[in-house]
């Protein structure tokens, strides 16, 4: 950690980085026999407050989420960790990358069920943003995962740019035509 004074200018990825491993059991499971994907996202938001928390020393409130896959389904009985570390930091936002892995215990086989990256911002006493420490970056795989965070984030700026320029278009025979070949229909009168 770098300091000036009391204040923290600069904390390492390490320092932060957080793994929450918990037991898979009967109730946590959906309709299909397989664990809701509900109690997973539940469990990516509390790993990534955690981490969050440790890197800006406050509070932290999730912003956004990048992309939630489930790749694989995880069983009941099975333990899934969740690893997570800061990937990224601005001014009073930090993104938290999280992967997750469930095991089967009898066996050891590991799964990598879901990869994702949740947008956390520092809050105050006062419920106001709060800037966060930078990043020390200690190796060549958190200097890419910066870099790839960075990219998404420009990305991200560039889609809502474009998003909010194409809008509908008043002319009813635009829309239409915008519509077809999709798998809808207007309800006509």
């Amino acid at each position: 950690m770098e300091k000036t004074s009391n204040a923290v200018l600069y904390k390492p990825v390490s320092l932060s980085a957080t793994v929450i491993t918990e037991l898979m059991i009967p109730s946590y499971s959906n309709f299909g026999g397989k664990i809701h994907g509900g109690i997973i996202l539940s469990l990516m938001d509390k790993v990534a407050y955690v981490c969050a928390a440790k890197h800006a020393g406050n509070y932290c409130v999730t912003a956004s989420i990048d992309k939630v896959d489930f790749l694989q389904p995880v069983e009941v009985g099975y333990l899934v960790s969740l690893l997570a570390s800061v990937n990224y930091v601005g001014k009073t936002s930090l993104v938290v990358g999280i992967k997750v892995v469930s095991e089967n215990i009898k066996t050891n086989e590991v799964f990598h069920t879901n990869t994702s990256y949740f947008t956390m911002v520092a809050k105050d006493e006062n419920n106001q943003p709060v800037q966060v420490p930078g990043l020390i970056l200690e190796d060549q795989v958190q200097v890419r995962r910066f870099l790839e965070a960075r990219s998404r984030k420009e990305f991200k700026s560039i889609y809502k740019h474009h998003a909010e320029k194409d809008v509908m278009p008043e002319e009813e025979e635009k829309w239409r035509a915008m519509l077809s070949g999709e798998r809808c229909r207007f309800a006509d009168k």
